[in-house]
């Protein structure tokens, strides 16, 4: 009657973190990772894991990035200023503030979160490059504070 076969719950496949961008550092280019990479910095670029790689993104409530995000398991608690692409799982958490569109397969969203573009759930059996956008850098002018 009942069946003894569990879905597979959605969330985050890659655990391990190998990098961290420390709060204090400021990169200016682009930045690829392969393992899984802490961000707790600043980037101005794009930043993307090796083609393929079941890799991991965490932005802190202390980073931002100005440039586009590629990965498969992405979690943001911080500031990013272009487009999200995910081949597996994005969760935003209460601090994230997103101003670009995000590409997904699996999106987990905290109350207080923020996207101001537009959220598109990606076909999980095909994954490759033929429905993610380029990872051009956005068109966004940032204005310094007053």
């Amino acid at each position: 009657m009942f069946s003894n076969k569990k879905k597979p719950q959605p969330g985050i496949e890659q655990t391990k973190l190998a990098t961290l961008v420390a709060q204090d550092i400021t990169i200016t280019g682009d930045l690829e990772y392969a393992d899984g990479l802490r961000l707790d910095g600043r980037v101005h670029g794009n930043v993307a894991s090796k083609h393929g790689a079941k890799t991991l993104l965490v932005l802190s409530e202390r980073g931002a990035i100005e440039g586009n995000v590629h990965g498969y398991d992405i979690v943001v608690n911080g500031r990013i200023q272009g487009d999200v692409i995910a081949d597996h799982f994005v969760e935003l958490q209460s601090n994230a503030h997103v101003i670009g569109n995000i590409y997904y397969q699996q999106l987990q969203m905290d109350c207080g979160a923020s996207v101001d573009g537009k959220l598109t759930r990606r076909d999980p059996g095909n994954s490759g490059d033929a429905q993610s956008p380029p990872l051009d850098p956005p068109h966004l002018e940032v204005l310094p504070r007053e």
